[in-house]
């Protein structure tokens, strides 16, 4: 018959309350609030004081820290400094126990207060809940700790769920909030609404003037940062990523789109563009604005523009893509002759002159011979003013008019309510009654080609609305400066040049065609 010998543990386990362990445990705290508030930073002192106090008293235990966040939300860990150093320390053998007031204050993600409990324990670590009254060594801790991350996780949703509700009921209501800290122009004002900051709002208009003058968002950036003028963000480089959201910001014209980007995951904090998930909110004269409003829609116009053309990036000048070759279609750019002789000079030249087989027969242009044949050309111009309003007026009306195409997208529109109503009845059938499958295939088929077409009509005509709607923006800052304007003028304008020519041909006799933006030609 077999004998069984007991050997006896040499090696005492820690115990949920360190009943069995003769050395000392080394005893950290956590300490964590999720607000700056003055409040909550009273409750936070307070805490640190406590759980200093309580493992001091504690025979049994020998204090080492107490670590802290303040102003960090829980629901991740990311963010959280002292919350990562205590767990690195307790990783490196420097903690035997860690105590905080409760699962919540720890995590409100139940994965990563498991993950942590979890590399905590292979270590030998053990936490204790104080208010939940879990010891994570237990048998059961575990288990309690699951069920009451999940509660702290459920809680964290609906605070998120109330605060995301909060946010839109004011953006329905039209209040409008900035990230002032990093947003160039505005500051908070006494009554909560945005305020202009002159000093800064200056810098968005030299932007604006700069953009419309011809130079290129990086060489925005560069012209700022060479004057020393610092970022949104405080820093001495400029993003031209920055640039061009400034360019596009409908708050400058003192309006708003409220809701550009959502949260997609309450834990992680994730966004993503608003691309029609949620509703959206367009605010007019919400408040002050920086650039007028056509002034603003001008550059929008001049960026849809720039696209087509596919507009070299490193443009510099007004008559960029502006000088065309007569002879070739292409456009003429800067080129610089004698660049190391007392000669040196710039001129423009077709880009393409000697990129084919046949060379163009256009000549070369300097910037003042065309500015000085603009102001020859525009003062023509001026002298039918009033004719010349009136035209561009009947042009609005005529080939600017979106009715028709407003009308065929709300008919478009229905039509795919239509089709998503009996897919929906078609799906609804096929899934409750006995149909020939055939059959069901060939009308679901028509439906979705029915819905294609449609869809594809829409994005054909909301370009052909843009396009129109741009094209009257345009005549009316056109019409605007015009009647600004002097009949007659001895000094070139940049922005004169900007707002009035679309495009000034060069022709192989050396004439130059300015054709202007209501379409004449001089």
């Amino acid at each position: 018959m077999a004998s069984v010998r007991v050997i006896p543990a040499t090696i005492r386990q820690n115990s949920a309350h360190g009943a069995l362990r003769t050395a000392k445990r080394r005893t950290a705290a956590y300490a964590r609030v999720s607000t700056d508030s003055e409040e909550q930073l009273t409750s936070y002192e307070a805490q640190v004081d406590y759980y200093t106090k309580y493992i001091k008293e504690r025979a049994d235990w020998e204090f080492v820290r107490v670590y802290t966040d303040e102003g960090i939300s829980a629901t991740n860990t990311k963010k959280r400094d002292g919350f990562k150093q205590m767990i690195a320390d307790a990783l490196d053998g420097k903690i035997d126990l860690i105590i905080t007031k409760s699962v919540s204050r720890f995590a409100r993600n139940t994965v990563d207060s498991l993950v942590t409990v979890r590399q905590l324990k292979e270590k030998g670590v053990e936490v204790y809940f104080e208010k939940e009254n879990i010891y994570t060594l237990d048998s059961k801790g575990e288990l309690l700790i699951t069920i009451m991350s999940s509660l702290a996780q459920e809680e964290s949703r609906s605070i998120s769920e109330n605060v995301t509700w909060g946010q839109r009921k004011r953006m329905a209501d039209g209040k409008v909030s900035l990230p002032y800290g990093q947003f160039l122009g505005y500051e908070k004002g006494e009554d909560g609404l945005p305020k202009i900051v002159e000093s800064e709002a200056e810098i968005v208009r030299m932007i604006f003037r700069l953009f419309i003058e011809g130079k290129t968002p990086s060489a925005i950036a560069k012209q700022l940062a060479s004057q020393g003028i610092p970022s949104p963000a405080g820093k001495k480089t400029w993003q031209v990523a920055t640039v061009k959201s400034i360019l596009t910001n409908e708050k400058y014209k003192g309006d708003a789109l409220l809701q550009k980007k959502f949260t997609i995951d309450f834990l992680t904090k994730k966004q993503k563009v608003n691309e029609g998930e949620v509703p959206q909110y367009y605010v007019q004269n919400s408040h002050p604005a920086i650039i007028q409003p056509d002034e603003f829609d001008a550059v929008q116009a001049e960026i849809e523009r720039r696209k087509k053309l596919g507009r070299p990036s490193g443009c510099n000048s007004p008559f960029s893509t502006k000088i065309v070759c007569g002879d070739c279609g292409g456009f003429y750019g800067s080129k610089v002759w004698g660049s190391n002789t007392k000669y040196r000079r710039t001129i423009w030249r077709c880009n393409e002159k000697y990129k084919k087989d046949r060379l163009c027969r256009t000549p070369h242009v300097t910037e003042e011979d065309v500015k000085e044949r603009f102001l020859i050309a525009f003062n023509t111009l001026m002298g039918g003013r009033e004719e010349l309003i009136d035209n561009c007026r009947l042009a609005q009306q005529v080939l600017c008019d979106c009715s028709a195409i407003e009308a065929e997208l709300a008919e478009l529109s229905r039509e795919i309510e239509i089709v998503c109503e009996l897919t929906r009845k078609a799906i609804y059938e096929n899934a409750r009654f006995a149909v020939n499958q055939d059959e069901f295939n060939e009308r679901h088929g028509g439906y979705l080609e029915r819905h294609r077409k449609a869809a594809e009509r829409i994005a054909e005509l909301e370009v052909l609305q843009r396009e129109r709607q741009n094209k009257a923006l345009i005549l009316e800052k056109f019409m605007k400066d015009i009647e600004a304007r002097p009949l007659a003028i001895d000094e070139f304008d940049e922005q004169l040049w900007a707002a009035a020519v679309d495009k000034a041909m060069v022709l192989a006799n050396g004439k130059l065609i300015f054709t202007f933006k209501d379409g004449t030609e001089i």
